[in-house]
């Protein structure tokens, strides 16, 4: 029979500052984001929130989606887009990107609560978004797949549309 190893962590490893919000009691956002983080999103999402939570109102819809609706919009913070055309990426561009086969693919950097919003999105917390944010017109960036591609394009949206 073997003996029994016993082994032992320091708790030189141990996150003592990024505790989850569940045991520490506090609660977590309604986008998922942790407590005391910033729930950014583009003028274009606060707006469709805003109609969608307007509509449910005027319907006299007392439903969950109300609720939620008024939690996420009293945690936001709108970003608006740059007053011009600018050869960096910022939250809310739409970038096109081209890997070394020729392949296209377009991303739009946005919040965490607008990703259904917009079929192309990807949200600035994620690796992609992280990576398009550092980046400017021709950089080269890293796909969350492993391609490389180069940004061909970056566009911004006003919040109409």
């Amino acid at each position: 029979m073997l003996p029994v190893r016993y082994f032992w962590m320091s708790r030189a490893f141990v996150k003592e500052d990024v505790d989850l919000p569940e045991r520490s009691g506090r609660k977590r956002s309604a986008s998922g984001l942790p407590p005391g983080a910033t729930n950014y999103i583009t003028a274009r999402g606060a707006k469709r929130f805003r109609n969608e939570l307007q509509k449910l109102r005027a319907a006299n819809a007392g439903s969950e989606r109300v609720a939620e609706l008024e939690q996420i919009l009293a945690s936001l913070h709108v970003v608006d887009p740059p007053d011009r055309a600018s050869n960096s990426i910022s939250f809310g561009a739409t970038v096109t990107v081209k890997d070394e086969k020729g392949l296209t693919e377009t991303y739009t950097v946005v919040g965490v609560d607008e990703l259904d919003l917009e079929p192309d999105a990807v949200s600035w917390i994620s690796p992609t978004g992280k990576a398009l944010l550092a980046a400017d017109m021709g950089n080269w960036i890293t796909l969350e797949d492993g391609r490389k591609a180069k940004i061909v394009k970056i566009e911004f949206k006003t919040g109409s549309e």
